[in-house]
């Protein structure tokens, strides 16, 4: 099967996830300063990746309205969901910024949470398997 219908888990999961992508989107661009501040993350990354993932939500939305979707693109949304969360270990780790410890729990939040999404993803693409 090469598309995988967009109901139930895999509706729900695209939905959330455009949700809370685009919440954190506006609240990154908006409130990047603060954030900053709170968490001593750099405000350039901040509004940087708010500016990302307010389109990406679009993306998301846009997804979770079809019938069904390739299977490739829900592979590659669990891939790059999975690349964000390893990004969010990766850059205090790595020594590329310096959080405090509000930034260390705002990034491990939203790895826990995208790695979440990714595992939806895999589980809505299995059971379309299984369901086939």
């Amino acid at each position: 099967m090469t598309t995988v219908p967009t109901s139930g888990l895999l509706r729900t999961a695209l939905t959330l996830d455009a949700a809370m992508s685009g919440a954190m989107g506006v609240v990154l661009v908006a409130a990047a300063a603060p954030v900053a501040q709170a968490t001593a993350l750099p405000a350039p990354l901040l509004v940087a990746c708010g500016l990302f993932l307010m389109p990406y939500a679009a993306v998301l939305a846009w997804c979770a309205s079809r019938a069904a979707l390739p299977r490739w693109l829900v592979w590659a949304l669990a891939g790059g969901n999975l690349l964000w969360a390893v990004e969010c270990a990766a850059l205090p780790l790595l020594g590329l910024v310096a959080p405090n410890g509000w930034g260390i729990a705002f990034l491990a939040v939203q790895a826990a949470a995208v790695a979440i999404f990714a595992e939806l993803y895999v589980i809505a693409l299995r059971r379309a398997a299984r369901l086939a």
